[in-house]
């Protein structure tokens, strides 16, 4: 048995709804994808052993995760506005909440390849990002998360002597370090507003950091300042995506899109991929949650 069935199965036991729900996102998905997942998944299981946990407690912070997202997509039905206005409001509640914050992260950990949407996302990334090879010296990544994107990266621009990865969580970039080896990369704790570099970067990355902040036009203002006049920029972002930590909220593509022109950004090439099986414009206007992510140059 792979990992992968071994937590679908153990999931199952607990929650069987959910668990049909993931079989359902990852049917028919080729082998590159099964393989990526144990890959990913062997280091997160020796991440777990490192720090004295198991896999019974990662999928105990999962279901938590699954259960804080129904409540607020319940909520957020109603309300059609995210539980969270401010940075502060995420601050207290999770920031500053150790307990919280520790099944949260690991919650989203196991769901890079649960989430057919987020596997989806890195695809687009690994298909694409290649075009830029040639013109990438350096490399800032915003919101390092679990790696996964960072470490992609380093095997795709084999050329690149500087990686940056920069996060506001000191959380994040500890399970970060558990999964990028590499003496290439310089790991920053700071806000990125306050980021300051004297140096500007050829490739940008920022995975799904624009809804957990209150102007996302200030922000990618701010990456455009950090780029260089040839540099590229990936991001994603979701629309309709209730979450604890969550503030901005996206409804459509065309919402996300406006934000990259006022910014002062053009999109070289963009993808939509819903968390339901649908197409994005039915997600959209149904209120489903759909992955957004693009290329984007000044």
């Amino acid at each position: 048995m792979t990992i992968l069935e071994d937590i679908i199965s153990r999931v199952e036991e607990l929650n069987p709804i959910h668990a049909k729900k993931i079989r359902k996102n990852i049917s028919g998905q080729n082998q590159e994808f099964l393989n990526k997942a144990e890959n990913f998944l062997k280091d997160y299981m020796q991440f777990l052993t490192k720090h004295g946990k198991d896999l019974d407690y990662a999928i105990d912070c999962y279901l938590k995760l699954i259960d804080d997202m129904l409540y607020e997509t319940i909520r957020f039905m109603t309300s059609k506005e995210y539980s969270n206005s401010s940075f502060q409001d995420v601050n207290t509640r999770i920031y500053d909440n150790p307990e919280v914050m520790e099944y949260h992260m690991q919650g989203l950990l196991l769901s890079q390849f649960l989430w057919i949407q987020h596997y989806k996302i890195l695809e687009f990334f690994l298909e694409n990002a290649p075009k830029h090879q040639d013109k990438t010296g350096n490399y800032l990544e915003v919101g390092a998360g679990h790696g996964i994107f960072l470490n992609s990266a380093i095997d795709l621009f084999s050329k690149v002597d500087s990686f940056t990865a920069l996060d506001i969580s000191k959380s994040s970039i500890e399970i970060a370090k558990n999964f990028v080896d590499s003496s290439k990369v310089r790991f920053v704790h700071s806000d990125i507003l306050k980021f300051e570099e004297q140096d500007t970067f050829d490739f940008i990355t920022m995975g799904e950091v624009l809804e957990h902040v209150e102007n996302p036009i200030g922000l990618l203002e701010k990456l455009k300042s950090l780029l260089n006049d040839n540099g590229i920029t990936f991001i994603t972002t979701p629309t309709n995506a209730p979450a604890i930590d969550h503030i901005y909220l996206f409804r459509n593509a065309e919402e996300i899109r406006e934000v990259i022109r006022k910014s002062g950004f053009q999109i070289i090439s963009e993808i939509q991929v819903p968390s339901e099986d649908m197409t994005a414009e039915e997600a959209h206007e149904k209120g489903i949650s759909v992955m957004y992510g693009a290329f984007l140059k000044k």
